[in-house]
């Protein structure tokens, strides 16, 4: 039987008294990929910072979050087995820190280097493999306030490989990227898939979702509403039901569209 590495029970996020999530349970076993998907507002993102502990959920005797096994962490140590890339990590980056400080930041969880990191010559050259690996080498002198939404993906998904983490969590992360940049931010996703990496993938864009993620969490209103094969998930009635208008799919070669 799989590894169950990510368990979370009976978790409620609340903000101001109104539920962001509520009551949402999620499971995810070792080299399992997962989109969720949802409208805005569903609590994808919410969801996504209770995987990384960037927030709590309310404390209640049914709650559960186990991650890799074990109940508590201190983040440091537990984002060493993740890579996480984001809208909001992005606009944290944008600054004039160079490309390769950014990545090489992912070592120590920080956004670039401070006085007291110390990386070594292992650090330096994990960080050249990876920029390489993801066509980023040429952006290492540039700023990240210089750099196009694109460049500054890539630039992010180096620092979230950097330290060869289990899981990756991508939230968003093909927003204000043009068509070229998307393809190949997809054909990254197929090579983490490759790499054995778990894949877990909140979108707005059903066109991100690579063939190799088979399972669709659907959210609405802070809870999940639908959990299974993509096959299962993606279709016109259920999404037409949970985004409020008519919404049309088309799938050509495994990868799909959807408009309303």
């Amino acid at each position: 039987m799989d590894e169950c590495i990510i368990q979370l029970e009976h978790a409620t996020v609340r903000r101001a008294g109104v539920p962001i999530l509520d009551d949402v349970s999620f499971l995810v076993k070792r080299n399992e990929h997962v989109a969720i998907i949802g409208p805005n507002g569903a609590g994808k993102s919410t969801l996504v910072q209770l995987l990384s502990e960037e927030i709590h959920p309310l404390y209640s005797p049914l709650t559960k979050r186990i991650l890799f096994g074990k109940a508590k962490w201190d983040v440091l140590s537990l984002r060493s087995h993740l890579g996480i890339v984001s809208q909001g990590l992005q606009y944290l980056c944008n600054s004039s820190y160079k490309g390769w400080e950014i990545v090489i930041s992912g070592f120590f969880s920080s956004i670039g280097l401070d006085f007291h990191h110390h990386y070594t010559e292992q650090h330096q050259r994990k960080m050249e493999e990876v920029m390489h690996r993801y066509d980023a080498w040429h952006l290492r002198d540039k700023q990240m306030n210089r750099m196009s939404s694109g460049e500054a993906r890539r630039i992010l998904l180096a620092r979230a490989n950097v330290h060869d983490p289990q899981v990756m969590l991508l939230d968003e992360a093909v927003s204000n990227l043009d068509f070229p940049s998307r393809l190949q931010y997809r054909g990254t996703l197929e090579q983490l898939d490759k790499e054995g990496k778990t894949i877990i993938l909140a979108t707005h864009e059903l066109s991100e979702i690579i063939p190799a993620i088979n399972r669709i969490v659907v959210m609405q209103n802070g809870r999940i509403v639908a959990d299974g094969p993509k096959k299962d998930i993606l279709n016109e009635r259920l999404l037409s039901e949970v985004y409020g208008n008519r919404v049309f799919i088309d799938e050509r070669e495994g990868l799909y569209s959807a408009w309303c």
